[in-house]
């Protein structure tokens, strides 16, 4: 019988208040996400981490010290375990590779490695791809992996942003969601759903990272699995930590037109699928006290996906179409999906090398 690993990757977050500045000096040191000549990227990347400790701290205070991505993850990963177990000609393993904080890829490869796993699947958690997210944390596996010696073989999914079941899945949330929203809301008041992603620089963007097309992909298969062909959305994206210019709309500027209209929000985190600080206090801190001061009539939020049945179903459904598939590097559909100009698809890169 093969033993299975897979591996949920993830981004990761501090696990005490002492964790946060390290945490942050890691995620800005890599190369993925601080794009400067390597001799300048670790002194920087320490300059940028002590900037923001102060701030970061006090956002995960609000969280009780801690960021909540790992237990959260780690609930993913034994509920996958359950719908994956009884196949009789495998054994299926989850293990959780963190990319920024404990547990590490290298923890995990050994843990992988311990167990006597014949065949590893790394599954991100970002449902979209990009090189700052899925493509670092397959390169930091790769290099955890070739430090132990485990050569085992490998197939690495490398996006499902309109995977029909993760879509269904969501869209199962986003319709109880806007039910409880419009029942908190005042006769003929009208709603707009955001869907609000993680930003990017635009620069990277243009350098043919396919996040923000898979995005808009995402939201397209979501509203269409809804199926309310008169809902009032937009794309709009948070989180923007660098003077540089970044992809838009922001979400700060959407709330802020929102108010002028006089609409209400729903709020979905689409690239999140597990709830950690860019939604609990991000979203359900500041940008609900924006929304307050900017006028807004009503300010409310989708739940992420965290261990629902449905998305969990989706995820396996991704195991086992990715291994049936069999190639190294895998799309939900098996094949490319992302335009030819989008150089930075995975796809693009492995025929290149």
């Amino acid at each position: 019988m093969e033993k299975i690993a897979i591996v949920l990757l993830n981004l990761g977050g501090p696990d005490s208040p002492q964790a946060v500045r390290p945490f942050l000096e890691n995620l800005f040191r890599d190369p993925a996400i601080l794009r400067v000549p390597g001799f300048i990227r670790p002194w920087l990347g320490k300059f940028i981490a002590a900037r923001r400790t102060k701030a970061a701290t006090e956002n995960y205070m609000i969280l009780g010290g801690k960021s909540p991505l790992l237990e959260l993850t780690q609930g993913q990963a034994q509920a996958l375990e359950t719908v994956l177990a009884g196949d009789p000609a495998a054994e299926y393993r989850c293990f959780v590779a963190m990319r920024y904080w404990h547990p590490f890829s290298d923890e995990a490869a050994r843990a992988v490695q311990a167990w006597g796993a014949t065949r590893v699947l790394l599954l991100p958690l970002y449902p979209q791809y990009s090189t700052t997210t899925t493509g670092s944390s397959q390169t930091a596996w790769d290099e955890a992996a070739a430090k132990i010696g485990l050569s085992l073989p490998t197939q690495t999914l490398c996006c499902w942003h309109s995977d029909e079941g993760f879509a269904s899945a969501t869209a199962a949330i986003l319709r109880e969601s806007l039910h409880q929203a419009r029942a908190g809301l005042a006769p003929g008041q009208k709603l707009r759903v955001l869907f609000s992603a993680h930003g990017l620089p635009e620069s990277i963007v243009k350098r043919g990272d396919p996040y923000q097309w898979q995005v808009e992909q995402t939201v397209a298969a979501v509203v269409a699995a809804l199926g309310e062909p008169d809902l009032d959305f937009t794309i709009c994206y948070q989180s923007r930590v660098t003077p540089q210019k970044w992809i838009g709309p922001s979400t700060d500027a959407e709330i802020e037109r929102a108010g002028q209209e006089k609409m209400a929000l729903l709020v979905c985190p689409i690239a999140f699928v597990s709830e950690h600080s860019e939604t609990l206090v991000e979203l359900d801190v500041e940008y609900r006290e924006l929304a307050e001061h900017k006028g807004v009539p009503g300010y409310f939020r989708m739940p992420a996906q965290n261990s629902d049945a449905g998305f969990i179903q989706a995820l396996a459904g991704l195991v086992r179409n990715t291994l049936a598939y069999g190639r190294p590097l895998c799309s939900f559909r098996g094949g490319r999906q992302c335009p030819k100009p989008l150089g930075d698809c995975p796809h693009s890169k492995a025929r290149a090398a």
